[in-house]
């Protein structure tokens, strides 16, 4: 009986453990700030913030899907941050600046892919080897300072307009993401990633283009990443040739915090999302706490290893 018990515990924690850990996250700051953390403003507020990591890690979603990955993603949202204030401050509209920025960013994830899968080279470093171009590049544009004198105000509308009291970006982020969930689960090109990430040899003996698709999902990588850059310097009202940094190892940390969520432990697009949730209430809660930022990036850290670790000893179990 007791094993009975046991066995159907770990089974419920495997497969609702990261949804109960945000419950419980959500109920230990609203135990100890109920009037901020509970508050409509403070809702609507952590929706904002998870826009730009959601938009970033649902692209970098499709790279792990295909057991790659894009370090370069942190940079190349700096870059195009960058690359868009330049833009809108030398007269061009937003709207072109956005297209123009993300569209670079998407031909950068684009090089990525070809180098990964025309040489057959590890992208672990191919990216980060990227990246660091890119940086490279991003401080020359902004010759290492933060962009924020002459930006129209009509570049900083989309990151802070609302309807009501809904941001824009949330709206975005619920967009983006129907998208991706609809890509991933209902077109051959998602079957097709989740082919190649769980046997390269056997999908392009089944005639698969390997290469193809892999490209194509650095691609879109890239091209989420040069969008969520233009995003948050729009949300900021600046740019910045770091505001990207954080956002690499976050954005895995919620792709692997995702494949907890179900027991097939792949990369998916609301395991995804329900990581990124996890990590900007932990933020948004711990901010609000007062709580400095060297513990935040301790317990960002402890959470991946958790999360690895968990899904390591889950799959253990069930074989």
């Amino acid at each position: 009986m007791n094993n009975f018990k046991n066995t159907k515990f770990k089974d419920i924690m495997y497969t609702y453990g990261t949804i109960i850990a945000l419950v419980l996250i959500i109920i230990l700051f609203g135990i100890l700030n109920p009037r901020a953390f509970l508050s409509s403003t403070n809702f609507w507020n952590i929706t904002r913030q998870m826009a730009i990591l959601a938009v970033i890690a649902l692209g970098a979603t499709l790279i792990m899907c295909v057991s790659e990955f894009d370090l370069s993603v942190g940079n190349i949202a700096s870059f195009s941050g960058v690359l868009s204030a330049l833009l809108a401050i030398n007269g061009v509209p937003f709207v072109f600046a956005l297209i123009i920025a993300t569209f670079i960013s998407g031909i950068l994830g684009l090089i990525n892919g070809f180098i990964v899968t025309k040489f057959k080279v590890m992208s672990f470093i191919i990216t980060l080897a990227m990246g660091r171009m890119i940086y490279g590049l991003t401080y020359w544009l902004s010759g290492g300072a933060i962009i924020f004198n002459d930006i129209p105000k009509s570049f900083k509308f989309i990151g802070t307009a609302k309807i009501g009291p809904i941001p824009y970006l949330t709206i975005l982020m619920i967009i983006i993401s129907i998208i991706f969930v609809y890509i991933t689960k209902y077109t051959a090109f998602g079957r097709k990633l989740y082919a190649i990430g769980g046997n390269e040899v056997a999908s392009k003996v089944s005639g698969v283009k390997v290469e193809l698709n892999k490209t194509l999902a650095f691609a879109i990588s890239g091209l989420m990443a040069g969008f969520a850059g233009v995003l948050l310097a729009s949300r900021v009202g600046s740019a910045s040739p770091t505001a990207g940094d954080a956002y690499n190892l976050n954005a895995y940390a919620t792709i692997f915090i995702g494949i907890t969520l179900f027991k097939e432990g792949v990369p998916n697009i609301l395991g995804t999302l329900v990581g990124v949730a996890i990590f900007t209430v932990l933020a948004n809660g711990l901010t609000i706490l007062q709580v400095p930022t060297f513990i935040q990036n301790i317990l960002t850290g402890l959470i991946i290893i958790i999360a690895v670790v968990g899904q390591k000893v889950g799959n253990s179990n069930n074989d």
